[in-house]
């Protein structure tokens, strides 16, 4: 009774999440502000989304379900990984911010 109430509370805040990075990714003006949507919320409404299966498959089944533990690790190492090798590519390929794109200044020049 409870683990629904909890997989249902996990889903939902894990699908807002999503849609607030999906959101943010077509809103945002340009390519440095478009990629706190996926790198961050996205990854936190992912991170939910399977906790949820991880605790749904863990009482159908015996045990901890280890796939879904698993898969929940990789994304939250190698998502913030991904977007800084994309923002470390646009600075070295010199890509244009708009104006009020803050943290420019901090750019190193290569």
């Amino acid at each position: 009774m409870y683990s629904e109430w909890l997989v249902s509370i996990l889903l939902l805040i894990g699908g807002a999440f999503i849609l607030i990075g999906s959101i943010g990714l077509i809103k945002m003006p340009d390519f440095f502000m478009r990629l706190h949507g996926p790198t961050k919320a996205t990854t936190l409404g992912m991170a939910g989304v399977l906790i949820a299966a991880m605790v749904f498959f863990s009482n159908a089944q015996d045990g901890i379900s280890v796939k879904e533990l698993l898969i929940t690790i990789f994304l939250l190492i190698t998502a913030p990984i991904s977007g800084y090798m994309l923002i470390k590519s646009a600075i070295h390929h010199k890509l244009k911010a708009k104006d009020g794109t803050k943290g420019l200044d901090n750019v190193e020049d290569d």
